[in-house]
């Protein structure tokens, strides 16, 4: 484990058709694309996944955030646009590490970031590529939340070995 610098980005998976269907205990919101599940994941300088959180599609990559990087001290902590807010920045420079995360283009100041850092951010790109060339990853086959978390573990686990 290297924690030089953390990388924090998500991606979504979409449902298979047969994966509907499941006995459920509360209503769940659909997204624009139908049943769809997104993956939060912090990653390591390494490309190694340290940390991932199975939510539903519709949830913003931001709420996801701190989570994501509770308990661990990085010296970097790299995020795109969709992780762009003081609240954030602030608890990253709180715990003592550098927040490089572009600031979106709407905002009335704009904060600098270290932009030759903010190229090593294709690490956390390659490890999803990693991981979605695995089917039952890449198409959501399980009904339910935890078998698909299990799955999940599995890959990683796997990730962690090769």
């Amino acid at each position: 484990m290297d924690l030089e610098a953390l990388f924090i980005d998500s991606t979504a998976v979409r449902a298979h058709q047969h994966a509907t269907g499941a006995q459920k205990k509360k209503v769940r919101k659909r997204s624009r694309g139908g049943l769809s599940t997104k993956i939060h994941t912090a990653v390591d300088a390494l490309g190694n996944p340290l940390r991932w959180i199975l939510t539903g599609d519709e949830v913003a990559d931001i709420t996801q955030a701190s989570t994501l990087i509770e308990g661990l001290y990085p010296e970097t902590v790299l995020g795109d646009k969709s992780y762009d807010a003081d609240a954030l920045v602030a608890l990253i420079n709180a715990a003592g590490a550098e927040a490089v995360i572009p600031p979106r283009s709407n905002r009335t100041e704009q904060r600098p970031y270290d932009r030759h850092l903010y190229k090593n951010r294709n690490l956390v790109e390659r490890f999803f590529n990693h991981l979605k060339q695995f089917r039952r990853i890449a198409t959501r086959y399980e009904k339910l939340a935890r078998n698909f978390t299990s799955m999940l573990n599995l890959v990683c686990a796997y990730i962690w070995l090769a």
